[in-house]
């Protein structure tokens, strides 16, 4: 590598963000410039190859990732050698105020959709769905205090306890379904949890809307095309609100370090 090479790429580090999802099903692995996505690749597990290919191309010294899964201690090792990492946790700066009663116990990923979406609407109370493996609802008010929300069921999770807990209802995989009535046991499921979650999320927006003026409602995760569409409320459909939200954390916080050196 040349002399101006190496220059060019330690710049490039300065900007560049290494930002890792360690989800339920999958793991999002994502480089960042500023707010915007530069590259982003989804896999089943980990796969440092994958992270070693990225940053050849988008130099990255700074790095965060957040998980919901136990994480396995080798990744820890290789993205603790070759990056100043982050890993997010209860302790890590936010740039919100985080009023949850037991942090410990907080999703690390609901923790970040609240930061990205209070990063979105900085003046404006702020409601996240996150239709994923589980469905959950974030609410953090326009001063940029989180409270909470709530954890349901996603679409394929009521499937396989439909089918789990009975002995007759056959698994239905998720599928396009507009009747309301289903004529037969696999559309009747379909109409069961897909215009059931429809009416929950209604319902729960609803009941936000109706405390909190001028609520910016959004919804990401793998379901939400799919219902941004079905619900009769006006929502902001923003996919990898996740790594947005831990895009923001990190710069946060490397801002922060900045600050005391």
């Amino acid at each position: 590598m040349s002399k101006n090479q190496a220059k060019k790429n330690f710049n490039n580090s300065k900007f560049h963000r290494l930002i890792i999802d360690f989800g339920n099903t999958l793991v999002k692995i994502a480089i960042f410039k500023n707010d915007e996505i530069k590259a982003l690749v989804t896999e089943s597990a980990f796969d440092q190859s994958i992270v070693h290919r990225l940053v050849a191309e988008y130099p990255a010294h700074h790095a965060i990732i957040s998980s919901v899964i136990t994480i396995p201690e080798e990744a820890l090792e290789y993205l603790h050698h070759n990056f100043a990492l982050t890993e997010l946790s209860h302790n890590t700066p936010v740039p919100i105020t985080n009023l949850y009663k037991t942090p410990e116990t907080l999703g690390r990923d609901r923790l970040a959709v609240a930061v990205a979406a209070h990063q979105m609407f900085p003046d404006a109370p702020t409601l996240v769905i996150d239709a994923g493996t589980c469905i959950t609802f974030d609410f953090t008010d326009q001063a940029g205090n989180y409270h909470g929300g709530g954890i349901s069921p996603g679409i394929n999770m009521r499937f396989k306890a439909l089918h789990t807990f009975t002995q007759r209802l056959p698994l239905v995989k998720h599928q396009n379904f507009d009747g309301l009535s289903g004529t037969n046991t696999e559309d009747s499921i379909l109409s069961g949890v897909l215009n059931g979650t429809i009416a929950e999320f209604d319902g729960i927006i609803d009941a936000y809307e109706t405390r909190y003026d001028g609520l910016k409602v959004m919804i990401t995760g793998g379901d939400s095309k799919f219902f941004a569409k079905k619900l009769k409320s006006n929502i902001f459909a923003v996919p990898n609100l996740v790594l947005k939200g831990l895009n923001e954390i990190l710069n946060f916080n490397v801002k922060q370090q900045q600050a005391r050196s």
